[in-house]
């Protein structure tokens, strides 16, 4: 049976079909879909019960990044106009906050360049402390923004800033307007501690038999996370099987219109050619219903499954009762991994002084990784490797953009934390961090996008990482030329080259990896259609392509 739909057809038909694929997701001639889940009971659960849309929820139909609208305020917001700033961003904090104060000072004030190296090096860590425990403020509605800023943007001493640094911060637009997982640090604080986000992996000690509440909570992270998964895939399977439906019957009724006969009175003129060659497609639609409608079924049995033990560990928790001693110390532990991602995306060698100044960034507007800028990115990179977010799952490529935490520091690099949560492989969101003061912000993102590349396939790929899929080949073809090193790192380096170089068409790969790339990240379909024509060696990439979608094996 045919993996695709005859152009002709498709233009008899109504010339509004997309091209479909095995695992992929049809639509009907005209376009539209019935009413998918989401529109008729956005406020529901598949239960009919209340819920609140919250930041953990992915929605496996959407295809694209969202566009953004605004990149800056059209005037700046006066945060430092404030005489009081410093004070009020220092205000209350105790020992740590007078520990910076007497250290910044006598940084500044250094006139020996050895003993401001000393000072500053006392200053780093002094900060963190001070800037771990503003964090924990961040987590109330009511904190008072020096602080806020303070944390999101490093921002402690106005008279560090010049005035065009000051109004490129004060231009950052301070809210969340776009719908997308990105965060700035105190945001990301405080999602985590209204349960918006669920706290980042850590090599934390298992909790001992005696914490019967510490046992019950992994307990119901677990149930949580299968019931997210499987309620996630139960929508989607839904909505695919109704797709095929929708297509069924387009081609059907395709089937069924006949013109008359000439020469012959009331007698319908026999099936034409593209008539049936739709016939050779029915078959595979309703093949591919079924397999939808098996996996719905699948998911169904796993939700009610995962509902039952999420019930029962909810029960056992609340029995147990709010622990504010654990809430305040998971939140302390999210802002030191937070201090953790910090320190990987600067590196050994890098500028780790935390606070903003003038000394270290020099960029506008279009330079800082403010959260408009980095959506921007991730969607021009998105326009390239059209699968960067996307994550295999029972047969399914289920598209799932990552959290994205912005850092406020001088890294040159971004990273990524985890490739999905543990307690849900299907659905979560992996998360990647992204420093906000780089040199070069894209290259920032697509490292730390790079970085998710590597370690979703290295997941998938799992005991066999070193032999199959993406991690495999790339690997081999590392140790085939004995070259030495981190083999990660050598990935994403030839990753900013295969979205920033080869996408046009200039080659810089070296043959194997392109081949490799080719295959496992592939290009969107129009950057393959302009390549073929620019050069023999993507022409020869490309009839690979049809012949492996020709054969069995694909």
């Amino acid at each position: 049976m045919p993996d695709s739909i005859d152009p002709e057809i498709a233009a008899l038909i109504g010339g509004g079909i997309e091209e479909y694929k095995p695992g992929a997701t049809p639509r009907p001639a005209s376009g539209i879909l019935p009413p998918d889940f989401e529109s008729l009971f956005g406020e529901l659960n598949v239960n009919a019960e209340p819920r609140e849309k919250r930041a953990s929820d992915v929605d496996l139909s959407r295809k694209r990044i969202a566009e953004v609208k605004k990149f800056e305020e059209p005037t700046p917001q006066n945060y430092f106009a404030d005489p009081d700033y410093y004070k009020k961003a220092l205000g209350g904090e105790g020992e740590e906050a007078q520990k910076v104060h007497e250290l910044l000072a006598k940084y500044l004030k250094a006139s020996d360049p050895k003993d401001r190296g000393v000072f500053r090096q006392q200053l780093i860590p002094a900060y963190w402390y001070l800037a771990a425990k503003v964090a924990l403020r961040c987590a109330s509605a009511q904190v008072i923004l020096p602080k806020r800023l303070l944390v999101r943007f490093g921002a402690l001493l106005p008279t560090l800033l010049s005035p065009e640094l000051k109004d490129t911060i004060q231009r950052v637009v301070f809210e969340k307007e776009i719908d997308e997982p990105v965060y700035y640090v105190d945001e990301w604080i405080r999602a985590v501690t209204t349960g918006q986000i669920g706290q980042s992996a850590t090599d934390e000690v298992k909790p001992q038999r005696s914490d019967d509440r510490g046992r019950f909570q992994l307990i119901l992270d677990r149930a949580q996370g299968k019931r997210e998964a499987s309620e996630s895939i139960m929508k989607a399977k839904a909505e695919e099987r109704r797709s095929y439906e929708a297509l069924l019957r387009e081609r059907i009724e395709f089937l069924c219109q006949h013109d008359s006969m000439p020469g012959y009175l009331h007698v319908a003129a026999p099936y034409t050619d593209q008539q049936k060659k739709v016939m050779t497609e029915l078959g595979d639609i309703l093949r591919r219903m079924a397999a939808a409608d098996k996996e719905l079924t699948q998911a169904v049995a796993e939700f009610e499954r995962a509902g039952e033990e999420y019930k029962t560990a909810k029960e056992k928790v609340e029995q147990l009762g709010r622990d504010a001693k654990a809430d305040f110390q998971a939140l302390a532990q999210e802002f030191e991994t937070i201090k953790q991602m910090t320190k990987l995306c600067i590196g050994r060698q890098g500028n780790h002084f935390p606070i903003l100044s003038r000394e270290y960034f020099h960029g506008g507007i279009k330079d800082i990784g403010s959260r408009e800028n980095v959506v921007r990115l991730l969607g021009w990179l998105e326009s390239i490797d059209c699968e960067a977010y996307c994550r295999p799952y029972k047969n399914s490529l289920n598209r799932i953009v990552p959290y994205v935490v912005l850092l406020p520091s001088y890294g040159d690099y971004g990273i990524c934390w985890e490739p999905f949560d543990r307690y849900n492989r299907a659905t979560s969101r992996g998360r990647i961090a992204v420093p906000m003061y780089a040199k070069n912000l894209q290259t920032a993102v697509v490292t730390a996008v790079a970085d998710l590349r590597w370690q979703v396939a290295k997941e998938k790929a799992s005991y066999y990482w070193m032999e199959e899929g993406l991690t495999g080949n790339y690997y081999q073809w590392f140790t085939s030329k004995k070259l030495k090193g981190d083999v990660k790192e050598y990935f994403i380096q030839d990753y900013i080259l295969w979205v920033t170089k080869e996408s046009e068409g200039t080659q810089k790969l070296d043959k194997e990896v392109r081949a490799i790339f080719w295959r496992y990240m592939p290009f969107a379909q129009e950057i393959k259609d302009k390549l073929k024509t620019r050069s023999y060696v993507y022409q020869e990439l490309y009839q690979k392509d049809i012949n492996r979608s020709l054969s069995d094996g694909y």
